[in-house]
């Protein structure tokens, strides 16, 4: 079967490896589609796992299941995630999932980017979605990211008519607009200096968009905001200046959310003060799990998330450098996909 690994940010190749071998409680996946995440673009995060099969995020059509399945068998049309958690420790009776050491150390294999993918017993059992008839496999590839904005909004504690400001418009900032409003937000500012993504924001619900290569960020908050800023910022580039602005346009008890990490080498100064006496909160949210990948595929069923919406781009699997680098550009490019045959 042939896999897309990457040595290198700038050296991705197309190899050919045995199919993998399953166990009396996997199953085997014929990968359908599969999305080029936002992660996979940040060159720290992705090289420090090299050599690797890219992608994490697959939708496709069980083949093979092991003699002990009951639950799935050939021929569901299912999502996996590529991790699982035990759903018994203490980190996930909390719902915490991520923090498990299970959730951890499970993975598929050998990785979205593949034309077959092994499903672990645990990532079968406790995170594998079947697929209802009316949505596509290119759907089924939104649930992971889909849910990571679940998670992250359910962590903000969004409140009906927050003002929300989204800074960042590539595609999880534009799954974050589409569904700021279903949580309540009264209203939804975004921001990027991309013209092609600033209009898709308002195409999905953006009551206004900010364009900062013409307009400062924070003056233009104040305007739109009447000076009161916004109730919740979610913060989308890996990067500290991006925080640093985010803290500054969040509104007294407003909450700030950092959707993605820093580079390993930036350090966030903050005057401790300024968040103390206007009760603003940070909040962090990493990835997803169980609780929010289900709730996410009630959002794709319901039509507020479609692949038709989101999906610019889609490649077969011998052009995933292409996707790859089209995607690190984040120019007028939104969901990249590999599809397969």
């Amino acid at each position: 079967m042939k896999v897309a690994k990457l040595y290198s940010f700038k050296d991705i190749r197309i190899e050919e490896i045995p199919l993998p071998e399953i166990g009396p409680k996997d199953a085997l996946l014929r990968t359908k589609a599969s999305g080029i995440c936002s992660g996979d673009v940040m060159q720290w995060y992705i090289e420090k796992k090299a050599p690797l099969v890219i992608g994490h995020e697959p939708a496709g059509e069980i083949v093979k299941v092991g003699n002990d399945v009951t639950s799935f068998k050939p021929g569901d049309r299912v999502f996996v995630h590529h991790h699982a958690s035990c759903l018994t420790c203490m980190y996930c009776e909390r719902g915490d999932y991520v923090q498990c050491e299970t959730w951890e150390n499970t993975k598929i294999l050998p990785g979205g980017i593949s034309e077959y993918i092994l499903i672990p017993q645990i990532n079968l059992e406790n995170d594998t979605l079947p697929l209802p008839d009316d949505l596509s496999y290119e759907d089924g590839t939104f649930i992971e990211p889909t849910a990571c904005v679940v998670k992250a909004l359910k962590r903000a504690r969004i409140r009906s008519g927050d003002t929300v400001l989204v800074i960042g418009l590539g595609v999880m900032g534009q799954l974050n607009i589409l569904l700021t409003r279903k949580y309540g937000a009264g209203k939804i500012i975004g921001t990027d200096m991309i013209p092609f993504r600033l209009k898709k924001a308002k195409e999905f619900g953006a009551d206004n968009i900010i364009d900062i290569s013409k307009h400062n960020l924070i003056d233009s908050l104040a305007q739109l905001t009447d000076g009161k800023m916004a109730d919740i910022v979610i913060v989308g580039p890996n990067n500290i200046k991006a925080m640093q602005e985010g803290l500054v346009c969040a509104g007294a008890g407003g909450t700030v959310l950092f959707f993605t990490p820093a580079k390993p080498d930036e350090r966030l100064t903050i005057d401790p003060n300024y968040l103390y006496f206007r009760d603003i909160n940070i909040i962090t949210s990493y990835s997803c799990g169980p609780t929010d990948t289900a709730e996410a595929l009630r959002h794709i069923e319901e039509g507020t998330v479609r692949a038709e919406m989101l999906v610019t781009h889609r490649f077969p699997i011998e052009k995933t450098a292409e996707a790859f680098r089209l995607t690190a550009e984040a120019k007028d490019s939104l969901k990249v996909l590999i599809t397969f045959e």
